[in-house]
């Protein structure tokens, strides 16, 4: 089985934000500029083999791209294939709370990711932990997203260190930090060594990409910490795939990375 730990099915106005304009310069005009009708993002799955994938909603302070209901609208026309994750408005604090439990117990999602670089705080900051107590309170993961940003944001706010302090304060919060951490890889992988909880996902790196620590982590004792994600639209599901053997990984590494760990971790 596979399961993509990070994607998205993309509004018109998430996909066309200037923000994305330095994704377009990467993927030389291959993200979609339109709306995609959910068959369309069934069938990149179906050319890759993936069974599941995790899409997000997309929520910065005041600012909606891809709103909770838009991603329920989406699950609901491939509710075997499509599995929610909400976003909230740190911002507003005790509204985020209450999406949070919306999304939860009425969607039926199965995590909540915030970007700190949406927001350009930190995952330190105050206005997060609200929204890790009701993540505790209500048994599901915390996705965010570690490393430097390729949309044209502040990076730091994106340093793997930040969730040492977050994982100390929450143990028992399932954290998913997405995107690898690069440049700081090594320091994602000393914080999900460190901590139980906390897990890393390769979305937005194909196998090309990923950094020799990364590797050796996957092959080793590492094997149940790192889940498999594309971040499609950017990258698509085939594409992220391509090269998976020349990471020389056992049956049961490969098992786990690609679709075992995310099982486990969204109790899917």
């Amino acid at each position: 089985m596979i399961i993509d730990a990070w994607a998205q099915h993309p509004t018109a106005r998430h996909i066309n934000d200037p923000m994305f304009d330095s994704l377009r310069r990467w993927t030389r005009g291959g993200l979609p500029s339109g709306e995609l009708p959910v068959s369309a993002t069934v069938a990149a799955m179906d050319q890759a083999g993936v069974h599941r994938a995790l899409i997000s909603a997309w929520l910065a302070p005041r600012r909606v791209l891809i709103s909770n209901d838009e991603v329920a609208g989406f699950v609901a026309q491939a509710p075997d294939r499509l599995v929610g994750v909400g976003s909230v408005d740190i911002s507003r604090p005790m509204d985020a709370v209450r999406e949070v439990r919306r999304c939860i117990t009425e969607l039926g999602f199965k995590a909540i990711r915030v970007l700190p670089w949406l927001c350009e705080v930190p995952p330190t900051d105050r206005r997060f932990y609200p929204v890790y107590t009701a993540c505790c309170d209500l048994g599901v993961p915390f996705c965010t997203q570690i490393g430097h940003t390729g949309p044209l944001m502040p990076s730091e706010v994106g340093r793997p260190i930040y969730l040492d302090q977050v994982a100390l304060d929450f143990p028992e919060l399932v954290i998913v930090g997405g995107h690898i951490g690069y440049p700081w890889t090594d320091e994602a992988i000393a914080v999900a060594t460190k901590h139980e909880n906390v897990y890393i996902d390769t979305s937005a790196y194909t196998v090309q990409r990923y950094p020799p620590a990364l590797r050796e982590y996957l092959r080793g004792h590492g094997r149940r910490k790192v889940l498999f994600g594309t971040n499609y639209p950017m990258i698509l599901p085939a594409k992220a795939l391509e090269g998976l053997d020349a990471l020389g990984l056992d049956e049961e590494a490969k098992a786990l990375f690609l679709g075992g760990n995310a099982a486990r971790v969204f109790g899917l």
